[in-house]
């Protein structure tokens, strides 16, 4: 388990030192300005078709060589942009094939990394698979927050080519860390068995889907803080101030929750969780724009809004690794995957249009009404469902989670976590 998380503290740490010299590296040598953006807009395309072609491949993911092997093919993505780079023939081509590249590995080995850390738990003992998850989420935020400001001091003293070898050194590394954990996933089914699809498991376990859902609306609706800050501060005349102050504000208090996160999870009921997150992010995204002349109290509010959405995520990934196992979880982390990340890249994508429509004051103030709303309605719902059970007294199906049998038993399903 341990190899696990530091292979995915590397990996991320290289690949945001990448994400500072890729753009840099794109506009010099092919001159455009829109081609800095192509490998992560490329990477996005098979993130978001992979309930379709990702299925079958995603369950034959139950060891570590196999997530190794996947992550090596994500090597082949960062070299073929990296090369090109070195060579100084970098051209469109290449970057789409990158991110294509990129963007399938990723799309295959995120959810499976979490799924295994949740199997590993499991078989250690009760809890330790959802602080696990929680372990894994601050070792992103670690890499978020370290390393940015390492990248624009060698950018400064070295230029941006040395950082484009940095995210295929580090991905290889963790390649090597998660090729030495064996066979973890015991319970599965024939080899040319038909996996069940995403909303067929999301259907058997409303309580997940609702987490899920409600994580895609608010990653979508990201942008209005990411871009509405932005150009709050150009209008008003304080350009890159208001968005530095939230950033830096919402980078500290998420490093701080996730921190926290692992030690509280195991004792925090799950829905009131993930519901008290959204609810306190979207209170903050309306909040912000009537804090712009004080940068502190606008980095304050970021501050409590970005400490909150730990708890949440840790909240909802214990959601799916407590009602779910084998197949069905490794389905329900890829639906989460591509709820946050293509929620979050359809938002950046049409934000622009959003915010031009209504405004950046406006558009805050929305998104924050949405976060707020979209929670509420969801537990309304759940609320009515479970008072239309045919026997009073009975449990919500997917409010408690299946019984599990022991590791060592026939059919070898991982002990309860």
């Amino acid at each position: 388990m341990l190899r696990i998380l530091l292979a995915t503290f590397v990996s991320w740490t290289g690949l945001r030192l990448t994400e500072v010299a890729l753009p840099l590296i794109a506009l010099q040598q092919t001159g455009s300005v829109w081609t800095t953006g192509l490998v992560a807009g490329s990477s996005g395309i098979p993130l978001l078709t992979s309930p379709w072609w990702a299925a079958r491949l995603r369950h034959r993911l139950t060891s570590g060589p196999a997530l190794a092997a996947v992550l090596v093919v994500q090597v082949l993505g960062y070299l073929t942009v990296a090369v090109a780079a070195a060579l100084n023939s970098l051209t469109i081509v290449h970057l789409c094939l990158g991110g294509l590249i990129v963007g399938a590995a990723t799309s295959l080995g995120g959810p499976a990394t979490r799924a295994m850390l949740a199997d590993l738990g499991d078989r250690i003992g009760p809890g330790v698979a959802v602080r696990a998850l929680a372990w894994q989420d601050l070792a992103h935020r670690i890499s978020m927050v370290a390393s940015p400001p390492v990248a624009a001091w060698v950018v400064t003293q070295h230029g941006a080519m040395p950082l484009m070898w940095a995210d295929s050194i580090a991905v290889l590394l963790a390649a090597a860390l998660v090729a030495m954990v064996g066979r973890y996933a015991v319970r599965r089914g024939p080899a040319a068995a038909v996996p069940r699809r995403a909303r067929e498991v999301l259907r058997a376990h409303p309580l997940v889907a609702d987490g899920i859902a409600m994580a895609a609306v608010g990653w979508y609706w990201w942008f209005a803080f990411s871009l509405g800050l932005a150009v709050l501060g150009a209008e008003t005349g304080r350009p890159g101030q208001l968005i530095a102050a939230g950033m830096a504000g919402y980078g500290v208090g998420s490093l701080a929750g996730s921190g926290a996160a692992p030690l509280a999870v195991t004792r925090l009921p799950r829905v009131p969780t993930m519901v008290t997150g959204w609810i306190v992010l979207g209170t903050a995204f309306s909040l912000l724009p009537w804090l712009d002349d004080s940068l502190l109290a606008l980095g304050l509010v970021a501050a409590v809004g970005g400490f909150v959405m730990p708890f949440g995520l840790a909240a909802l990934n214990a959601l799916i690794a407590e009602h779910t196992s084998g197949e069905e979880r490794r389905t329900a982390f890829a639906a989460q995957h591509v709820a946050g990340n293509g929620g979050s890249s359809i938002g950046m994508l049409s934000g622009g249009a959003v915010i031009a429509l209504l405004g950046a004051e406006n558009t805050m103030h929305v998104a924050g009404a949405v976060l707020i709303a979209v929670p509420a309605v969801l537990v309304a719902r759940t609320v009515l469902r479970a008072r239309r059970q045919d026997a009073p007294g009975t449990a919500l199906a997917g409010e408690a989670p299946p019984p599990r049998e022991r590791a060592d038993s026939p059919s070898g399903a991982p002990s309860a976590g």
